[in-house]
């Protein structure tokens, strides 16, 4: 099972009751006021393009998470809502981050957004580093094969996190779809 430093869990026993789960520290997803993680471990189009969302994302901007490109709802409903979304362009420089290799995210942005005409431009998160840094992985292995992102965006103002949109299931598209972000 996939756990991150700050979610060790460990049993309890009371007298006369059973074990119980207790979290020593409770989850600290990313928030507002937050830097964006200066990292240099997403790519773009290629494993050598290396794309530092920090420095990227000095004005405006929004970083779109995916659970995994080429999923169902990701290809279907919610990168798509971002793209066709008539306020998109107000939004600043756009990113969509998913858990895959540069490759698939460059195949995936020719499906979602053929001309690029959206302007939003698709990384890969191959070892799930930056996900891991804001704190959003989860345990997928289940259904991807591997720890994934919560499906969330994030609205960013002179590289810091002005606004949190995290769906609390995971991978549900209430709180993240592009009308709730944008209007």
């Amino acid at each position: 099972m996939f756990a991150t430093r700050r979610f060790a869990a460990r049993a309890i026993s009371r007298a006369g009751q059973p074990a119980a789960l207790f979290h020593s520290t409770r989850p600290t997803f990313v928030k507002v006021g937050d830097a964006v993680p200066d990292l240099e471990v997403l790519t773009e189009n290629s494993p050598g393009n290396k794309v530092n969302l920090a420095k990227e994302l000095k004005g405006k901007g929004l970083i779109i998470g995916t659970p995994g490109a080429f999923s169902p709802a990701c290809s279907a409903a919610h990168v798509p809502g971002f793209a066709n979304h008539p306020k998109l362009k107000d939004a600043g420089k756009v990113f969509v981050v998913s858990v895959n290799d540069a490759f698939v995210t460059g195949a995936w942005s020719k499906l979602v957004d053929p001309e690029g005409k959206s302007g939003i431009r698709f990384l890969g998160d191959a070892q799930a580093e930056f996900t891991k840094a804001l704190d959003l992985a989860f345990d997928a292995t289940t259904i991807f094969g591997n720890p994934r992102s919560k499906r969330y965006v994030l609205v960013i103002e002179d590289g810091k996190v002005k606004e949190t949109f995290i769906e609390p299931d995971n991978t549900g598209l209430n709180v993240s779809k592009a009308e709730n972000v944008l209007g």
